[in-house]
């Protein structure tokens, strides 16, 4: 039998994921949670750009859970923990791309979140491109090592085409860049990645004796005009945030994001678009995933097609 899942928000991963769901004939979606009052009573197919679905989003949480469904698809910008320890406590299944991975970024709401998961024997797992697949790929790699002397993934991307600056006014995008609150603002922004280090050092059994947050900032030297909102020059429309996992002075796992807007920024940061993961030991192990324009994985394809003949 397909499982029920309950997609919970039509934001642009929650969007993907009603379409993943319709496209996977052991999954049958059974509801959707709306997180604006907007959406409450639409068809959740025409909120996510697909046929009528036959089900409508709606606000009321007491209602999803009454629905029994195996699983809640766990999609928001931002986690709630009331809202998980609700669904866990219910006996469903959840799982989170919501900044969520094991939980050690904040103690006190993983404490609720396991004593939730005890009550209704539930389980949560959070997953994401990064944090989630890219430090699986990074434990995959260090395996072949004998020997690991140090971590590092390298994350880059030019941002300017994202349009949800919601999600980044908070790392300090925008701000003065003398402004003497943004010291601090990148480690806030990106703190998900705290618990990429930890994930990596546990996987690896590595007891860390601290983890911390250094962070750099580059200046708009243009206004950089967006969809949704401009950067004028003088503010910041770059962000670097490195998250290092320490034993005693020394740092053994780190993850460092670098995110660009616009083309007239300093300092001039390069950017790959994509990760760049090495394991220094031995033997020592580099490797890149990189993200590709749709046009040009499409031109990939015949390639790939006749290899995999081969």
């Amino acid at each position: 039998m397909a499982l029920r899942v309950v997609q919970w928000t039509t934001g642009n991963v929650g969007k993907g994921s009603v379409r993943a769901i319709q496209q996977d004939p052991g999954l049958e979606l059974v509801g959707c949670y709306a997180w604006s009052g907007d959406k409450v009573g639409l068809d959740v197919g025409h909120l996510c750009g697909i046929e009528a679905l036959g089900i409508e989003a709606t606000d009321d949480v007491k209602e999803l859970l009454s629905l029994e469904p195996d699983v809640v698809l766990y999609n928001p910008k931002w986690q709630n923990t009331d809202e998980l320890v609700q669904i866990l406590k219910a006996g469903i299944n959840v799982v989170t791309t919501a900044a969520f991975i094991n939980g050690k970024g904040n103690p006190a709401d993983r404490e609720r979140i396991i004593a939730a998961c005890e009550e209704g024997a539930s389980t949560i797992f959070g997953t994401g491109i990064s944090p989630g697949y890219v430090q699986m790929v990074c434990i995959a790699a260090a395996n072949v090592c004998g020997r690991i002397d140090k971590i590092t993934i390298d994350e880059s991307s030019d941002t300017t085409s994202y349009d949800s600056p919601a999600a980044e006014v908070i790392a300090g995008f925008g701000r003065p860049i003398d402004d003497p609150e943004l010291p601090g603002m990148a480690a806030k922004g990106t703190a998900v990645f705290r618990e990429a280090v930890a994930m990596i050092a546990d996987a690896l059994d590595i007891e860390l004796d601290d983890i911390v947050c250094e962070a750099e900032y580059a200046e708009a030297i243009e206004d950089v005009v967006m969809d949704s909102w401009t950067i004028r020059a003088g503010h910041v429309a770059g962000v670097c945030a490195s998250w290092q996992g320490r034993v005693g002075d020394r740092t053994v796992v780190e993850f460092n994001v670098r995110w660009r807007k616009g083309q007239t920024i300093e300092p001039d940061w390069p950017i790959l678009e994509g990760h760049v993961i090495r394991v220094d030991g031995l033997p020592t192990v580099t490797t890149t995933i990189q993200y590709l324009p749709p046009a040009d994985f499409a031109a990939l394809l015949p390639l790939s097609t006749s290899m995999g003949a081969a």
